[in-house]
């Protein structure tokens, strides 16, 4: 058994023999034992972007940090699945180095698993594109992986790209004014075709999501229903709302198999809940992960799947 096992294994060991109590004491004790700075700093993070639960020590709030022992000791199995089926030790070493952060607070290996060869998203050693490419990215933003997309690889057939804020969809066209063949789509991307609202957030527009209520009118649609010919790669980024979207994806992630490059940071489930939900729609697929976060929480956590035939 190798260090990266061997890790894991133990870690796994730990977990499964303490009660869920004790794993959240185990884990707010190392929390407060961080430094002030990077306490704050953390928590400044979580409270602005709101995906992972709130966290305020000086008023005994730890709802994050409960909700990630919820995830370690009641989905032992789902993290060993995953971990069983993840093709390369690259993608096993981040998933230890999550779990064991969200255990631990060990920064170390977190920083070590950064991602420092390639742009986000494209790994070249594991994702092949051509010039017959059908390209959908869903939370397209200013366009900003549609033009890395096109740096790495140059040709494509066609491209996709939905966001839901109209300023971002201004810029986005005047980002990408030069290439052709690019489709822009107002729309949200879910499991539904329906009419919800933006909800704005402060910070960035990048965090921009879909909900209930709103004065931005935003309607949402579904890769099965608003693309008709056959997709080859799909990256999405949209808030936590991945599920929603694959869902409504089913018939292109089964009858295409198209190459997956998907976010799985916005809670503490995403991570083995949709490799899980791929795998149960098209077994035919590889598993990877790619990490481009920081050290100090573990965010911009790419799940690569890949054809088995490619």
């Amino acid at each position: 058994m190798n260090k990266i096992d061997n890790d894991f294994k133990n870690l796994i060991n730990d977990l499964s023999n303490s009660s869920e109590e004790e794993i959240f004491k185990h884990i707010k004790d190392k929390f407060l034992n961080t430094p002030v700075d990077i306490i704050e700093s953390i928590e400044k993070f979580l409270n602005t972007f709101k995906y992972w639960g709130d966290l305020d020590y000086k008023n005994e709030n730890f709802e994050e940090l409960k909700n990630r022992t919820n995830a370690l000791k009641n989905h032992l199995n789902d993290f060993i699945w995953l971990y069983t089926n993840l093709k390369d030790y690259r993608s096993k070493q981040i998933l230890y180095s999550i779990l064991n952060y969200w255990y631990n607070i060990d920064f170390n290996p977190l920083d070590k698993s950064f991602e420092k060869n390639y742009t986000q998203y494209f790994d070249l050693d594991l994702i092949k594109c051509d010039d017959q490419e059908v390209f959908v990215d869903v939370g397209a933003f200013t366009g900003d992986t549609i033009k890395s997309y096109i740096d790495n690889y140059g040709a494509y057939k066609k491209i996709y790209a939905y966001d839901i804020t109209p300023d971002n969809i201004k810029l986005m066209k005047n980002n990408l004014k030069e290439y052709e063949n690019i489709i822009y789509n107002e729309k949200a991307v879910s499991n539904c075709c329906k009419t919800f609202y933006l909800e704005s957030n402060n910070q960035s527009s990048s965090a921009n999501k879909i909900g209930e209520q709103g004065d931005i009118k935003v309607y949402s649609t579904t890769l099965d229903d608003d693309i008709e010919e056959k997709i080859t790669l799909i990256k999405m980024d949209i808030e936590g709302s991945e599920e929603n979207a694959l869902l409504g994806a089913i018939n292109h992630i089964k009858n295409d198999t198209p190459k997956l490059l998907i976010s799985v940071y916005h809670n503490h489930q995403d991570i083995w809940k949709l490799p899980l939900l791929i795998y149960s729609i098209n077994s035919n697929y590889n598993f990877y992960l790619r990490y481009f976060g920081n050290k100090y929480y573990p965010t911009e956590i790419v799940l690569i799947a890949i054809p088995q035939n490619c």
